[in-house]
C-alpha cells in the first residue's frame, strides 16, 4: 500500500558556528539562523503540488523560468506572488529554526551534527502531523514519504542509520511517532529535481525571513503571515509545533553574544506566539 503524505524537506541558512556572526551592513560571516522545515501534502495530491509550481514559474520572467524556484533569488515582488500562490494550496508547513549565535561553542562540531540535530526535531513534528492528520486522509497506509533537498557532503544512508539508530535508543526525549515514518524510502534529490523541493525553498525562506535581518536591518514578517494558517498547531501552539525555535524564545532573548547583535523576536511571537 501506498504512502498517505509526502514532505518535500529543504533548509536555508548555513550551520556554521564558527567567527563573526552576520550583522546588519555586513553580509559575510555565519548566519545568525539556521532552519529547516517540511512542505508536507497528501500524496493523492501530489499533481496538485507540481501544478502549483509550474504556475508560479510562469509568472516569472524568461530568464528566471529556465532555473529551479529559490526564494532567495526572487526580489520581492516574485516572492509575494509566489507565497501567495503557495498560500491557496492545500498542504501544512513545519520548521525548525536555529539561532545559532547562543548555542555554545563545543556542542556541535561534528561534521552535520547540528544539520542532525535539527532534522530530528523535525521528524518528530512531522511524524506527529501525520498522525492528527490521519483521520482527514483515509487513503494509503498513513505512512509519510520524506524528499530531502539534497546538501553537499551529506550521506543520506549515513542519515537513515541515525534515524535507525534514534529508533532503537529507547530515550523518553525522542518522540518521534515511529509507525508513520519510512526510514527505508527517505531519498534525497537536487532541488531541480522536484518541483515540492523547490515550494519547501519558498516556504522555508519566507519563514526565516522574519527572524534574520537583511543587509539594511529589516525584518521582513510578510511571508510568516502570509503562511501561518498551513503552519502546523495544536491548539492554537505553534511554537512547540510548526514553528519551533532552538533554543526556547526565552532563553534566546536571555543570552547575549558578543559576536550577534540582539536576536529580534518581537514580530515572531506576534505571529506564533
Amino acid at each position: 500500500m501506498t504512502h498517505t503524505f509526502i514532505a518535500y524537506v529543504d533548509e536555508t541558512g548555513d550551520d556554521g558556528l564558527i567567527g563573526r556572526f552576520r550583522k546588519p551592513g555586513d553580509s559575510g560571516g555565519p548566519s545568525n539562523w539556521f532552519a529547516i522545515g517540511a512542505a508536507v501534502w497528501r500524496l493523492s495530491r501530489d499533481l496538485d503540488m507540481v501544478g502549483c509550481a509550474k504556475d508560479i514559474i510562469s509568472q516569472l520572467p524568461d530568464q528566471k523560468r529556465k532555473k529551479p524556484l529559490h526564494f532567495n533569488e526572487l526580489d520581492h515582488a516574485q516572492r509575494v506572488m509566489a507565497t501567495t500562490r503557495m498560500a491557496n494550496k492545500p498542504f501544512r508547513f513545519s520548521g525548525i529554526f536555529a539561532h545559532k549565535p547562543v548555542i555554545p561553542e563545543g556542542i556541535y562540531v561534528a561534521k552535520n551534527q547540528l544539520y542532525h540535530y535539527m532534522t530530528r526535531y523535525l521528524i518528530e513534528r512531522l511524524s506527529w502531523l501525520c498522525r492528527d492528520f490521519r483521520k482527514h486522509a483515509p487513503e494509503g497506509d498513513g505512512r509519510l514519504k520524506i524528499v530531502f533537498s539534497r546538501r553537499g557532503g551529506m550521506d543520506y544512508p549515513d542519515f537513515q542509520d541515525y534515524l535507525r539508530r534514534l529508533q532503537d535508543a529507547n530515550d523518553p526525549e525522542i518522540q518521534i511517532h515511529w509507525q508513520v515514518i519510512d526510514i527505508d524510502g527517505v531519498e534525497a534529490h537536487d532541488n531541480g529535481q522536484r518541483y515540492g523541493l523547490q515550494l519547501a525553498d519558498i516556504a522555508i525562506g519566507g519563514l526565516r525571513s522574519a527572524l534574520e535581518p537583511d543587509l539594511y536591518g529589516n525584518l521582513e514578517t510578510r511571508f510568516a503571515e502570509m503562511l501561518k494558517r498551513h503552519v502546523y498547531e495544536r491548539n492554537g501552539n505553534y511554537l512547540s509545533y510548526g514553528a519551533k525555535l532552538v533554543p526556547t524564545h526565552d532563553r534566546i532573548a536571555a543570552c547575549a553574544h558578543e559576536n550577534a547583535p540582539p536576536s529580534d523576536l518581537t514580530h515572531w511571537l506576534r505571529i506564533y506566539g
